[in-house]
């Protein structure tokens, strides 16, 4: 009796052990993550816009600019990093946001990242204007610019490319200036597209 006891005493305490399935750790698969890349300047308006209408709700568009980056190359109407300036009417203030897809030099952040309030006084030079005249997209617009300017491009190859969005005197819709060089100032060729309709205006040398 004695030893059917140590019998049964041992099989309670080694039927637990049994019972236990054995432990599988699973490895969660991390998703690679997704490189950083260009966008186009109207796309890029858009995503600050939502950011500038809490500012502002009136807010109106003054200017978009393309923001030269190195940490992302540019193409195809496409930049990594955007400059959009809005004004409000009612507020007389206007306001800078940048929408960068990294963080780069300059106080670049990634993301929308506002800028500081600054008075704005309607003048005879550029002025704001409704969202609903920015129709045409950058990539669309360098098609346009690219079609008028095949002689200076075979002269001038691998020439950076930069966009300005605008409302001047000139024309009577918002237009796409198209520059070929780093800025407005020392560009020797740029391109005028109509940022309503995207029909060419002119050429400036």
């Amino acid at each position: 009796m004695r030893i059917l006891g140590v019998l049964l005493t041992a099989t309670v305490l080694f039927l637990p052990g049994c019972s236990t399935a054995p432990k599988t750790q699973t490895a969660k698969k991390e998703e690679p993550k997704k490189e950083p890349e260009p966008i186009t300047g109207k796309n890029a308006f858009f995503k600050i816009y939502v950011t500038a209408r809490s500012w502002a709700p009136d807010a109106q568009i003054f200017s978009v600019a393309s923001v030269p980056i190195a940490e992302v190359k540019s193409g195809a109407g496409k930049y990594a990093a955007w400059r959009v300036t809005v004004v409000s009417p009612a507020k007389l203030k206007k306001r800078s946001y940048t929408w960068s897809a990294v963080k780069a030099e300059g106080n670049i952040q990634e993301g929308v990242f506002p800028g500081p309030e600054e008075s704005y006084y309607p003048s005879v030079g550029a002025k704001p204007f409704l969202i609903a005249a920015l129709k045409t997209d950058t990539d669309a617009a360098l098609k346009i610019a690219e079609g008028k300017s095949a002689e200076f491009m075979k002269k001038n190859p691998g020439m950076r490319i930069n966009f300005l969005l605008e409302m001047g005197s000139k024309h009577a819709n918002p237009t796409w200036r198209v520059i070929w060089g780093d800025s407005v100032g020392t560009s020797g060729h740029s391109v005028f597209v109509d940022a309503f309709n995207g029909v060419y205006l002119e050429t400036r040398h």
